[in-house]
């Protein structure tokens, strides 16, 4: 299937700053580029580069005062569709070298703190099945709440206070994942079935060789998500960091199944 994606950003610098922006959809196995534009007038500097795990580019921009961006894509999607409760998971020991770092904590994730009650609440499920009965409690206990959270929020903080939104929920289910000895990462995706819509957070676990999306929000779907990038968790594919002051004007979002 084909997915339409509109993009459109506007901010502010009132001096010179240094901006990493990572925006378009990538080319990759199960994904293509059919058609694809981005427009970025008035800019001082703009070169790319490679982003996380070769996914895709980033593009580091330096510019001050009225900043605007436009990304216009048409994206093909050929993705097979699984259960995940049937994926099996690899030992650890026989992990592949790529999937290694997946397993261990990071800035938003810390899996260590969630050891005990993986041990506690999913003791005796393995592989895929464990993934699918994280992913629903996080679905059951979790709320999502528009504005619950902000750039500081770490998993930890989302399972304390049980409500945020999709990059707390990808969070939780990648600190879950790696307590749980099955290498997880954050994904920024586009969507057609995200309301509002807006850029957009999930996992991925690595089960039966592959990386699979997991979304504990449950509003994505597999067959027509478009991938951005990958990283160990938010920090690592912002879809923009402003190495400097930099206001925000608007941001508009559009994601259609075609």
């Amino acid at each position: 299937m084909n997915v339409d994606i509109e993009v459109y950003l506007s901010y502010f610098a009132p001096q010179k700053t240094d901006i990493l922006l990572q925006i378009e959809g990538t080319e990759q196995g199960s994904q293509s580029i059919v058609s694809a534009n981005i427009d970025i007038p008035f800019t001082d500097h703009f070169v790319r580069i490679e982003a996380e795990d070769g996914y895709g580019e980033r593009i580091w921009l330096r510019t001050t005062g009225e900043f605007r961006c436009t990304y216009n894509a048409r994206i093909k999607i050929i993705r097979d569709v699984v259960e995940i409760a049937d994926l099996k998971s690899t030992p650890v020991h026989k992990l592949p070298a790529a999937a290694i770092r997946y397993l261990m904590p990071s800035r938003y994730c810390p899996s260590g703190e969630f050891q005990q009650f993986v041990h506690d609440k999913f003791d005796g499920k393995k592989g895929g099945k464990k993934i699918a009965a994280m992913r629903d409690w996080i679905l059951k206990n979790i709320q999502y709440v528009p504005g619950a959270s902000n750039f500081l929020t770490t998993a930890g903080d989302t399972f304390v206070h049980r409500q945020g939104v999709c990059r707390d929920f990808a969070h939780v289910m990648i600190s879950l994942a790696r307590a749980g000895g099955i290498p997880a990462r954050y994904a920024s995706v586009y969507s057609p079935d995200v309301t509002p819509q807006d850029f957009h957070a999930i996992a991925e676990v690595w089960l039966d060789g592959a990386w699979h999306m997991v979304d504990a929000t449950g509003m994505s779907n597999p067959q027509s998500t478009v991938r951005i990038g990958v990283g160990q968790d938010s920090a690592d594919v912002a879809f923009l960091t402003g190495f400097g002051n930099i206001d925000f004007n608007a941001q508009n979002v559009w994601v259609k199944q075609v």
